[in-house]
């Protein structure tokens, strides 16, 4: 059973359309990439799968248990986030604020599920850290384990290494994939980085004046996927 079903979703603001008829699944275990050119609607599907848009047509459908308040989210960071004066810990904390209900504080099995995530994020050493004095790829691990604090199924990722150095994002490329193969976390990235597409996608949507969905060796072998891929300088794999 799919996890998200969107049916003819048109998506797009004050009644002009971006994109039209789309039409696409994700399942338990993909690595789901969204790629396209800048404009074409990727950040606004993603709202509006996160529930923050309501879409300008067509349906979403989500299954096998899985409710739209426990997909863990992690945005692009804007400056004033990078400066923000907490902890770390307490900056992973508080992705499980869903999780408590009425009570206006963490109990013991917030602080364990925060625990956890720091462990497999590497970061509890930086624990006691202010955020604002780490390095971007060092912030980024925070982050990510303050979105696992809120899902244990599915994450969506907004341009999950905008910013990073090389190494920084190599680091983050091999965290998300092992979330992904180890952790059984189903992924749903944005992504700019076609070459990371190819290389860790089990299915790739590509958005835009067309729009494709399939397996990543669909994507390469179609006409959109092979102009696309070149053009950024993709690897076939």
């Amino acid at each position: 059973m799919a996890l998200i079903t969107c049916q003819d979703l048109t998506l797009g603001y004050e009644g002009r359309a971006i994109v039209e008829n789309l039409n696409f699944s994700v399942r338990e275990g993909n690595y789901f990439c969204i790629v396209g050119e800048n404009g074409s609607g990727k950040s606004t599907l993603m709202r509006t799968l996160l529930g923050l848009q309501q879409p300008l047509g067509g349906k979403i459908t989500f299954g096998d248990g899985l409710a739209q308040n426990q997909i863990g989210y992690l945005p692009q960071q804007t400056l004033v986030q990078r400066d923000f004066p907490a902890s770390v810990r307490e900056i992973v904390t508080s992705g499980c604020q869903g999780s408590c209900g009425i009570r206006p504080f963490y109990g013991k099995k917030e602080k364990q599920t925060a625990q956890q995530a720091m462990e497999k994020m590497d970061i509890v050493p930086l624990a006691n850290r202010c955020y604002r004095e780490l390095s971007g790829g060092q912030q980024q691990r925070v982050l990510l384990a303050r979105a696992l604090c809120a899902a244990d199924r599915v994450l969506l990722l907004d341009e999950p290494v905008s910013g990073l150095d090389p190494k920084a994002t190599a680091q983050m490329y091999n965290l998300i994939k092992e979330l992904n193969r180890k952790e059984k976390m189903t992924i749903i990235m944005i992504s700019h980085d076609m070459q990371a597409a190819v290389t860790f996608a089990s299915h790739i949507l590509h958005v835009g004046h067309s729009w494709f969905f399939g397996t990543k060796k669909e994507y390469l072998k179609s006409d959109i996927g092979r102009v696309y891929s070149l053009l950024e300088g993709g690897e076939r794999k």
